[in-house]
């Protein structure tokens, strides 16, 4: 029981360089524990953990490269190190996170090539050249976040087109080719990331399909997004008047316009974009986060049990002053 508990009898680490070769790829965005898991799910080492902790002493400044690697199965996590360091080659390192608006990926993108942001911004809305369905309005929402080692001579165009392709290739590895089956699912992604917590994501996009299924429901076929409609305003905060909620002219405001907003409000990584290819089957058409502190989210299929869960995000409010602005 106690060696189970604590994890005496587990292989944490293996010996040497290795056994039977095998080829190891890393994508594009994945970040230093992605890769680590693949590589215990592969039998390359025997701890993703162990992987990540030999990984950090050596090179916590540093990065692994995105390519193909000739590695070998039960490896001892320094050797699997030294063998994906050995390729590494001078580019820039680019750490986009999920909830980012297109903007403010311009800017991490500038920061950390040295490009100027006019040079990312003069792509906005050219669509076209990255093969983006016309119902997109921009790149909004194709900026995929993750991780990216671009190499030292990489153009504004080069480094978005990046970013794009791995947005495209999560959408074809979950089925998603159809251009409103592309729009849906990376607009429905984007509100969902805002909206809440990664392990309720599948749970929200299948409220938000019942609103958008059941316009006659007492949603009225209308998301309520306030994530959404302070997008539209270009306002971080979730603070906003009742004016400004009734405001249709606002493309964004999903609680004066029915149905989608007229594109993403930020660019889903693949967990969202999973989540909204493929919804929970569920009754909600109400949720709320009562505790911005753990996340915790509750959902309702009527707008009287919603209510009740809203005095409970208030009260936690009133205790909380000055979290809920």
């Amino acid at each position: 029981m106690l060696g189970s508990t604590f994890r005496w009898f587990e292989v944490r680490d293996y010996r040497g360089d290795g056994k039977d070769p095998v080829t190891f790829s890393v994508a594009d965005g994945a970040t230093t524990g992605q890769i680590a898991v693949a590589l215990e799910a592969q039998g390359i080492v025997a701890d993703a953990e162990t992987f990540v902790e030999t990984y950090q002493e050596e090179h916590a400044e540093q990065f692994i490269q995105p390519g193909e690697y000739e590695l070998r199965t039960e490896m001892s996590s320094e050797a699997a190190v030294d063998a994906l360091m050995e390729e590494d080659e001078a580019s820039h390192y680019a750490a986009v996170n999920r909830t980012l608006r297109m903007s403010d990926v311009f800017g991490v993108l500038s920061e950390s090539t040295g490009i100027p942001v006019s040079e990312f911004e003069a792509y906005r809305e050219d669509t076209a050249t990255f093969g983006i369905p016309d119902r997109f309005p921009t790149l909004e929402g194709w900026l995929h976040p993750g991780e990216y080692r671009f190499p030292l001579d990489a153009t504004a165009e080069q480094i978005l087109r990046t970013m794009v392709d791995r947005t495209r290739t999560t959408l074809d590895d979950n089925g998603i080719s159809d251009e409103d089956q592309i729009f849906e699912v990376l607009t429905i992604g984007s509100i969902i990331e805002f909206e809440v917590q990664p392990e309720h994501y599948d749970v929200v996009a299948g409220a938000i399909e019942n609103r958008l299924e059941n316009p006659d429901g007492e949603t009225s076929g209308f998301i309520q997004s306030d994530a959404s409609v302070t997008y539209g305003l270009d306002r971080r905060s979730y603070d906003f008047s009742e004016e400004e909620r009734r405001d249709e002219s606002n493309r964004y405001n999903t609680f004066a316009n029915p149905g989608l907003p007229v594109g993403p409000i930020g660019s889903p990584g693949d967990a969202a974009i999973v989540a909204a290819a493929d919804p929970q089957d569920n009754d909600y058409y109400f949720w709320v986060t009562v505790d911005l502190d753990t996340g915790e989210t509750k959902f309702a299929e009527t707008y009287a049990e919603h209510l009740g869960y809203v005095e409970e995000y208030n009260q936690w409010c009133s205790e909380n002053e000055g979290r809920c602005g």
